[in-house]
């Protein structure tokens, strides 16, 4: 039994439990953890599927409506913690140090995200865990039809609701 604290997100297509890795990313693990307990995931949608590469999730509501969210933090990309199948990183904005409450699920491995140098086009996404649980309904929902929807590509037609986030 792990002793890492564990998160569960409850979504219409069912429960996915993520291992966070506070050992290797703790800056990052303590900022989801923060959205977490203040319930700001909750009624968030997986708003960008991509098959065969991720789903991202943690900063629209349906409509697309993007969350106000908390100062971004520090790029801990360079942790050795690998962009593979299952992981979950944080998303981010060409600065890499932009993430705040947005974060995707691998779904197959996907090298070309891990951390190759301190440069801008090296930092890499800060992987912070993985899905111990549920991985078949990531699997599920990286197969919901999408489309372009308020400037956003790869928007799911029928939302992909997070009803709760919680730490288990």
């Amino acid at each position: 039994m792990s002793d890492k604290p564990k998160v569960c997100l409850d979504t219409n297509y069912g429960k996915i439990v993520i291992e966070l890795n506070p050992e290797k990313a703790p800056i990052t693990t303590e900022n989801f953890i923060t959205y977490v307990k203040d319930e700001f995931y909750n009624s968030t949608i997986f708003h960008r599927v991509i098959p065969n590469f991720m789903i991202q999730g943690g900063g629209f509501l349906e409509g697309m409506i993007q969350k106000s969210t908390n100062d971004p933090i520090k790029n801990e990309a360079d942790n050795a913690l690998a962009n593979k199948r299952g992981s979950i990183a944080m998303a981010r904005t060409p600065d890499p140090d932009s993430a705040s409450s947005q974060f995707f699920i691998n779904l197959k491995d996907n090298d070309f995200l891990n951390y190759t140098a301190a440069t801008m086009q090296g930092w890499g996404y800060c992987v912070f865990g993985e899905v111990t649980e549920g991985m078949d309904v990531v699997d599920n929902i990286a197969k919901v039809k999408t489309t372009n929807q308020m400037g956003h590509g790869d928007v799911p037609v029928e939302a992909v609701i997070i009803h709760s986030a919680t730490e288990i």
